[in-house]
C-alpha cells in the first residue's frame, strides 16, 4: 500500500539513501532539507519522479516542519547535526537544530496525526557506560554535547508517547557507512575520510593508538531498521528504542588494514601508505558494540552485510565515485 513518507535531513547521507530505498517500494517521499551537511546531488536523480517532493526548510523553523508534515502518514526524521567535536566546538547550533529542531517535528507530527515518528539517535547515549555489549536499558553519563542533544531526544519522544499518543522509535545508529557518505568537510566520518586520503596517497591520521573499535554498520541494514520500524504491527515494539547495528566490533587498525586491502584492487600503490597516529579525541569512547537482541527479537531484524561485507562494496562506489575528483 502507498504510504506518503516524510524524511526530514532527506537529502544527507543516511537521507538520500532511505529516499531512494522508499521511491522504489513506490511509496510518495518527501524531501525536508536545509542542506547545511546533506547535498542536493544526493537527491537530484529523484526530482524527475512523480512521487517525489522536495522542500528546502530548516527544522528550527516552526512553520517549515509544519508544512512539511501536512498529509503525512509517517515521518523518518533523520535531520541533525552530527559529529561530536562539531558539538564540542559549537554547543550552541548544534543545540538548535538536534533538540529545538526535534521538539519542533515532534509537535507538527503530533498535529498532522502522523501515524508513527522514527527517529535517528544515537549509540553515543551509552556515553560513559563501560558494558560491552551496548544493551538498551543500560547507558551512563554522556561524554560530548552531540550526546547530551540525543538523549534529549529520547526523553522528548517518550513523552510524547505517552502524553499525545504520538508512536515513536528510535533507532540507535552504530557508525553508520556506506554510499554517499561525504568525504569532504572538517567534520567527515571515518570511513569516507580514510578511503579519500588513501586513494590520494596521504596517510590517514588515527585518533589515539588504533586499538579503540566501533561497530561499523552498513547502510543496507540501517534501511531495514527503518523499514522495520516505519511498519511493524507488533504493539510490543513500539514507543522504545533500538541499537542499529550489525553486532560486531572492528579496530581503528584493523579497518585501515581492510580500507588498504580492498582499495589496492583498483591500485596497487595504495597498500603502502603509511597510517599517521594523534592524539585522542575529546568526547570519544574508547570501545563500541551493539547487542541487537532486542531488534531481532521485536521487529524481527536480521543484517544482511558485515562490516568487511558493506566496506567492500562501500570501497567500489567510492572508487567509482571519487576516482575523478582526486
Amino acid at each position: 500500500m502507498k504510504q506518503s513518507i516524510l524524511i526530514t535531513g532527506g537529502g544527507g547521507f543516511i537521507g538520500s539513501n532511505l529516499c531512494e530505498y522508499f521511491l522504489d517500494k513506490g511509496h510518495r517521499v518527501t524531501c525536508l532539507d536545509n542542506f547545511a551537511t546533506g547535498h542536493l546531488y544526493n537527491i537530484t536523480p529523484f526530482l524527475d519522479n512523480p512521487n517525489f517532493t522536495l522542500l528546502h526548510g530548516d527544522i528550527r523553523n516552526e512553520e517549515d516542519c509544519h508544512k512539511a508534515a501536512q498529509g503525512m502518514d509517517y515521518v523518518l526524521h533523520q535531520a541533525a547535526l552530527g559529529s561530536v567535536p562539531r558539538s564540542i566546538n559549537d554547543p550552541i547550533t548544534t543545540n538548535a537544530v538536534n533538540i529545538s529542531g526535534f521538539l519542533n517535528m515532534l509537535v507538527a507530527s503530533r498535529d498532522a496525526g502522523v501515524k508513527r515518528f522514527v527517529y535517528a539517535a544515537s549509540s553515543s547515549t551509552y556515553g560513559d557506560s563501560e558494558n560491552l555489549p551496548k544493551v538498551e536499558d543500560v547507558i551512563g553519563k554522556p561524554l560530548s554535547p552531540y550526546a547530551i542533544t540525543k538523549y534529549v531526544n529520547e526523553l522528548y519522544a517518550e513523552i510524547f508517547s505517552k502524553t499525545y499518543g504520538l508512536e515513536t522509535i528510535g533507532l540507535r545508529y552504530f557508525n553508520v557507512f556506506g554510499r554517499r557518505q561525504d568525504p569532504n568537510g572538517a567534520y567527515a566520518a571515518v570511513i569516507p575520510l580514510f578511503v579519500k586520503k588513501l586513494m590520494n596517497h596521504e596517510s590517514p591520521v588515527i585518533n589515539g593508538d588504533g586499538t579503540n573499535s566501533r561497530d561499523f554498520t552498513y547502510i543496507d541494514n540501517v534501511i531495514q531498521m527503518n523499514e522495520l520500524a516505519l511498519f511493524t504491527e507488533n504493539p510490543l515494539a513500539i514507543n522504545t528504542v533500538y541499537n542499529t547495528a550489525f553486532g560486531n566490533r572492528t579496530s581503528l587498525n584493523d579497518l585501515m588494514e581492510a580500507l588498504k586491502k580492498y582499495l589496492s584492487l583498483f591500485d596497487h600503490e595504495i597498500a603502502a601508505v603509511k597510517t599517521t597516529y594523534g592524539p585522542t579525541r575529546a568526547g570519544d569512547i574508547p570501545h563500541s558494540l551493539a547487542s541487537i537482541e532486542k531488534a531481532k527479537n521485536l521487529l524481527g531484524y536480521t543484517p544482511q552485510y558485515s562490516m568487511q561485507q558493506g566496506l567492500k562494496k562501500a570501497v567500489d562506489w567510492y572508487w567509482e565515485n571519487l576516482k575523478n575528483k582526486k
